[in-house]
C-alpha cells in the first residue's frame, strides 16, 4: 500500500491496460466530529443590539406596507429601541414606503431622526409627504423594481446597472427635487433630483442606476436560528431578503427564534452569513387595510349610497367589465389598485388567470372571510387576500425580474393622464402630490413584452380631459400604452407613430360626447361598435 491517509485527500486507483495510476482526489466534507461554532448571534437586549447605530448611517428598513417591517408597537423592538437613541440623528431611511402615523419610518420622522429617504411609495405617510413639500426633509424617489434591484446590486458586489425603467421620464430626467427651500415648493428648489445617464441596448433606451450600499438594516422574519438562518412567512419577504444581504450590520427581529439546525436547508430564504444579530419580536403584526370578501347582505348595504356615487360605481364597473375581456384563460396579468382590482369579478366564464402582485405573489387569490385575514398575506395595495391553489410567494427582486423580463402577459392599472402616443403619468402633480411610484414605472417598463392597458375615468373631477395630445405631468412611461378604457369608450394606441384610433363606444355614448371629452384628435375605426 503506497498511502492510507493524507491529510483529507485520498489516493484513488485508476486501472488502465497493464498499468494502475493514482490520482489525488479531495472530499470536500466536514468531519462528522467537528462541533457547530459555539457563538449564538441571539441578543437579549434590543437596546445592546441597536447600539452601534449611528448619526448619519444609511438605514435599510424592511417591510411592504405594514407587512415584514421590524415592529412598531412595544417599546422593547427595533424602532423603538431606536427612537430612544436621541444622539442618533440626520439618518437616511431606505424603504419601499415611508411607513404611516407611527408604524415603521414613521416612527423616525416623529422623532426627528430621519433626514432623507429612498423611497418607492411615500404618499401613504401624509406626514412625510407634507415635510417634503415644506422643504423639511429629502427625498429621492424611486421605481419599486429599481429600488429593490439597487439594493440587490450591492449586496452582490455589483456598483451600478442598466434598466429600461424610468427611460424618458422624470427619474432619467432628474427632475425630482430631492428637496425643496424652506418654505416649499413656491420658494424653489435646494437639492436637484438626480440626471441618469442613458445608453441604448438592442435598440431600446436603458438609464443606468448606482447601487445603494445600507450601513444598517432591520428586517423582520417568521423564524430564525440562533446562526441567523432566515425564513419568511408569505409576503413578509418583499424587500427584507435583499436588505439583509446587503448592509454591514444586520439585524433581524424574529417572530420565532429557533435552535440552530430546527429549519429544513431547502426553506432557507436569507443564509445566516448575511446577519449579524438577531432578536426577538414582541410586537403584535398590524394589518394596514383589511379587506374582507363580500358577504350576501352587501348587496343590500350598497342600497345606502348617494345616487351620484352609485353612478360612479356603476361606471366603475362598466369599465371593469369591459377590461375584462382582454384577458384570456391562462395568462400572467398584474392589475393595479382602483378599478383594475374590480376586474376579476367580470371575467367571461371559463376563463381563469394568475394575477401577480408586485410584493411577491403568483396566483393570489379573493379577499378573504373574516376566519381566513392574515397580517402576513397583502397585495400591493396592503389589502388582505388569500392564495389560489399552486400559487408562490417570493421576495421584490424576483417579482421584477418578472414584470420587466416582459413575463407578464397583461399589465392594467389607472392613470392620470395618457397622451395619443401611449405616454402615461400617474404618480405625482408636482409641489401638490407625491403618491410615489411604486412598481408602475416597472410595470410599463417592457410593453412589446407585456400588453399596457390604462383603465381609468374618461375627464378629471373638474371635468377636463385626460386623454391628452401630450402629458402635462411627470410621465411614469413614454410610449407604452397599447390601449385606453373608460366608461365612454375603448382606444388602441398606435405607440410607433403616436396615434389613437376609436373602436368602441360603450352603451349610450356618442362619438360626438367623445370627441367633447377627449383633448387630442383621433381616428375612428370604420365598422366602429358599440358595448
Amino acid at each position: 500500500m503506497l498511502v492510507a491517509y493524507v491529510s483529507r485527500a485520498t489516493l484513488v486507483p485508476v486501472f488502465k491496460p497493464r498499468a494502475t495510476v493514482f490520482l489525488r482526489a479531495r472530499w470536500y466534507s466536514t468531519p462528522t466530529e467537528l462541533p457547530l461554532p459555539n457563538k449564538s448571534k441571539v441578543w437579549k437586549s434590543v437596546d445592546e443590539a441597536v447600539k452601534d447605530v449611528k448619526s448619519g448611517d444609511v438605514l435599510l428598513c424592511g417591510g411592504f406596507g405594514l407587512a415584514g417591517v421590524p415592529a412598531r408597537i412595544q417599546q422593547d423592538t427595533l424602532l423603538s429601541a431606536l427612537v430612544k437613541r436621541k444622539d442618533v440623528t440626520k439618518l437616511t431611511g431606505v424603504s419601499n414606503n415611508a411607513g404611516a402615523g407611527d408604524s415603521g419610518l414613521g416612527k423616525l420622522f416623529n422623532s426627528k431622526q430621519i433626514d432623507k429617504v429612498v423611497a418607492s411609495y411615500p404618499g401613504g405617510n401624509k406626514a412625510f409627504e407634507a415635510l417634503y413639500l415644506k422643504g423639511e426633509v429629502s427625498l429621492e424617489l424611486c421605481p419599486q423594481g429599481t429600488l429593490v434591484e439597487r439594493l440587490r446590486a450591492h449586496a452582490a458586489g455589483i456598483p451600478a446597472f442598466f434598466t429600461p425603467t424610468g427611460a424618458s421620464t422624470a427619474v432619467e430626467e432628474g427632475s425630482i427635487p430631492t428637496r425643496y427651500n424652506e418654505g416649499g415648493f413656491a420658494n424653489g428648489v435646494k437639492i436637484p433630483g438626480i440626471k441618469k445617464e442613458s445608453r441604448e441596448f438592442g435598440g431600446r433606451k436603458y438609464i443606468m442606476e448606482p447601487a445603494i450600499a445600507g450601513d444598517v438594516a432591520f428586517v423582520r422574519a417568521w423564524k430564525v436560528d440562533e446562526a441567523g438562518n432566515c425564513v419568511f412567512r408569505y409576503t413578509q419577504q418583499n424587500f427584507s431578503t435583499v436588505m439583509a444581504k446587503n448592509a454591514k450590520l444586520t439585524i433581524v427581529e424574529a417572530d420565532q427564534i429557533v435552535p440552530t439546525g430546527s429549519l429544513s436547508p431547502n426553506a432557507i430564504h436569507v443564509p445566516g452569513i448575511y446577519v449579524d444579530r438577531v432578536v426577538q419580536s414582541t410586537a403584535p403584526k398590524q394589518i394596514e387595510h383589511i379587506k374582507l370578501a363580500p358577504s350576501p347582505s352587501s348587496s343590500a348595504e350598497q342600497s345606502t349610497l348617494s345616487a351620484e356615487k352609485e353612478f360612479a360605481q356603476k361606471m366603475r364597473h362598466r369599465t371593469a367589465k369591459r377590461a375584462a375581456k382582454e384577458l384570456k384563460d391562462g395568462f400572467y396579468v398584474n392589475l393595479g389598485i382602483g378599478i383594475p382590482t374590480l376586474i376579476p369579478a367580470f371575467l367571461e366564464p371559463g376563463v381563469r388567470v394568475w394575477l401577480q402582485s408586485e410584493n411577491g405573489i403568483l396566483g393570489m387569490g379573493p379577499y378573504p372571510t373574516a376566519e381566513q385575514v392574515d397580517p402576513d398575506l397583502i397585495n400591493a395595495g396592503k389589502e388582505t387576500v388569500t392564495l389560489l391553489p399552486g400559487a408562490s410567494v417570493f421576495d421584490s427582486s424576483e417579482s421584477f425580474a418578472m414584470i420587466r423580463g416582459g413575463h407578464v402577459d397583461l399589465s392594467i392599472l389607472g392613470a392620470m393622464q395618457v397622451s395619443q402616443a401611449g405616454d402615461i403619468a400617474n404618480f405625482m402633480i408636482p409641489g401638490k402630490l407625491v403618491k410615489g411610484i411604486g412598481g408602475a414605472m416597472d410595470l410599463v417598463s417592457n410593453p412589446d413584452k407585456t400588453k399596457v392597458i390604462v383603465v381609468m375615468e374618461h375627464c378629471a373631477k373638474d371635468g377636463s380631459p385626460k386623454i391628452l395630445k401630450e402629458c402635462s405631468l411627470p410621465l411614469t412611461g413614454a410610449r407604452t400604452v397599447s390601449q385606453i378604457i373608460t366608461e365612454l369608450a375603448v382606444f388602441d394606441v398606435d405607440r410607433k407613430n403616436g396615434h389613437l384610433e376609436l373602436v368602441e363606444l360603450q352603451e349610450g355614448v356618442t362619438l360626438e360626447e367623445v370627441k367633447a371629452k377627449t383633448g387630442c384628435d383621433f381616428k375612428v375605426r370604420s365598422d366602429l361598435s358599440k358595448l
